[in-house]
C-alpha cells in the first residue's frame, strides 16, 4: 500500500508543476489581452483531477499534511517582496 501511496504523491506532484505553468501561460494570455478560456478551462479540469488524486491519497491511507501555498513558497519569497517593494519605493 506504501507504493501506492508513494505513486499518488508523485502524479500530485506532477500535477501542480504543470498547474504552475499553466497558471503562467493564463496569466501570459490576460496580460496580452488575449483569448484564455480553453487555458482556464484546463486549469480548471487540473484542479478537479487534483481533488481526485488526494482523494484517493486519503483512501490509500495518506495521512500527511499536504504543504498548502504558504508552505510551499516559504519565507525566502517573502523576503523577496520586501525587497522588491523597497527597491520600488526608492525610485
Amino acid at each position: 500500500m506504501d507504493n501506492r501511496i508513494n505513486e499518488i504523491r508523485r502524479k500530485i506532484s506532477a500535477l501542480r508543476s504543470e498547474m504552475v505553468d499553466l497558471e503562467a501561460s493564463v496569466r501570459d494570455l490576460i496580460t496580452h489581452d488575449r483569448d484564455y478560456s480553453e487555458s482556464a478551462h484546463s486549469l480548471l479540469g487540473m484542479r478537479l483531477e487534483l481533488k481526485r488524486l488526494i482523494g484517493d491519497w486519503k483512501a490509500a491511507g495518506g495521512g500527511d499534511l499536504l504543504p498548502d501555498v504558504r508552505e510551499r513558497v516559504g519565507p525566502s519569497s517573502a523576503r523577496k517582496d520586501v525587497g522588491l517593494k523597497r527597491a520600488v519605493s526608492r525610485r
